[in-house]
């Protein structure tokens, strides 16, 4: 099948390209190149431009009728940005993702697979959260996030439009053939400050809060390995019509995780271990807008898209290393 993904030359976006492409669908790309670089996007069939073109949207469509869902990852995602210019976060995340959806509905395209985030969840004594959990989110980014989820479920209810929500936890890593990996310059992912600190790029990396209620202080995530997350996304468009039908909703929600907690100073303990080399480091407050962290149940996941991580902390860490190595090549820079 012909797939829509907007934000196909991100991270999370290309790769999820990739294996839809390895599944044998055909990924169809609109992104404005904001952040992701053109590189990313290969030779697949691509739109430079901006969600919320109608008039684009329109000519997409004509030009591809037999799409038969839109993967929606467009977003800036990065949290103390958020915090710094919240504005830029609703209008592009909000405003834009609106028409984006209003004008898929109006094409006879309602079917749509939603980028969303595990930092929406409220702290639990356990850490572990399901997607029924009590929701907290602590930053304009999340936010943005969870009004999306919230529009979503009312135009389903009210439309024809039909969504499964997938909340992201924490990916790492590149695809298999280390084509597309992490590409901003100064990363503001873990695992690209662990790279550039490992490598020299940076003089240390900073552990951002060390008081957090977790068993060491430090924030507690789950990692997953990207290759693992974009065989969801795949899963999601192949399963689309049976997810809703088996759950009797217009729409769903589903973690996406491994299902177990990291904390911080845990996964430098691993980098250091698969990486071989001493990261140096520093500790310094909470950033504005961290969330302490959480990992996913991810009963759904395997109930609803037959899907479980195939791959495991120590995998995603040689990856994100491997792909470290290569960025250089493909994008001309470290």
């Amino acid at each position: 099948m012909k797939v829509l993904v907007t934000g196909g030359a991100g991270y999370i976006g290309s790769i999820t390209a990739k294996a839809l492409d390895e599944a044998g669908h055909t990924p169809v790309i609109l992104d404005s190149l904001l952040v992701g670089p053109l590189a990313f996007v290969q030779d697949r069939i691509f739109y430079e431009g901006d969600i919320a073109d109608r008039e684009l949207l329109r000519r997409i469509m004509a030009e591809h009728p037999d799409i038969e869902a839109t993967i929606h990852m467009a977003a800036r995602i990065v949290v103390p940005e958020s915090v710094e210019k919240p504005y830029e976060y609703y209008r592009d995340n909000v405003s834009k993702s609106l028409e984006l959806f209003d004008e898929l509905l109006a094409l006879g395209k309602p079917r749509v697979v939603f980028s969303s985030s595990g930092s929406l969840y409220d702290i639990k004594d356990d850490f572990e959260v399901r997607e029924t959990d009590p929701l907290a989110p602590t930053s304009p980014y999340a936010r943005t996030k969870l009004m999306m989820e919230m529009v979503l479920q009312d135009i389903a209810a009210a439309t024809d439009l039909r969504a499964i929500i997938l909340r992201y936890f924490n990916p790492m890593g590149s695809d298999p053939d280390l084509e597309t990996g992490i590409y901003a310059k100064e990363p503001s992912h873990v695992i690209g400050q662990l790279v550039m600190a490992a490598r020299g790029i940076k003089d240390e990396f900073t552990i951002t809060g060390t008081d957090l209620p977790t068993r060491d202080g430090t924030g507690l995530r789950d990692y997953i390995h990207v290759w693992d997350l974009a065989r969801a996304h795949v899963r999601a468009v192949e399963k689309f019509d049976e997810v809703l039908a088996a759950v009797d909703a217009p729409s769903t929600i589903i973690n996406l995780g491994r299902g177990d907690g990291v904390t911080v100073r845990e996964l430098i303990a691993s980098f250091e271990r698969v990486s071989g080399q001493t990261v140096p480091l520093r500790e310094a407050p909470p950033r504005p807008g961290d969330a302490v962290g959480a990992f996913a149940n991810v009963d759904r996941s395997a109930e609803l898209l037959g899907w479980q991580t195939e791959l495991d902390l120590d995998d995603a860490i040689a990856s994100a290393l491997a792909w470290g190595e290569k960025r250089q090549e493909i994008l001309g820079y470290e």
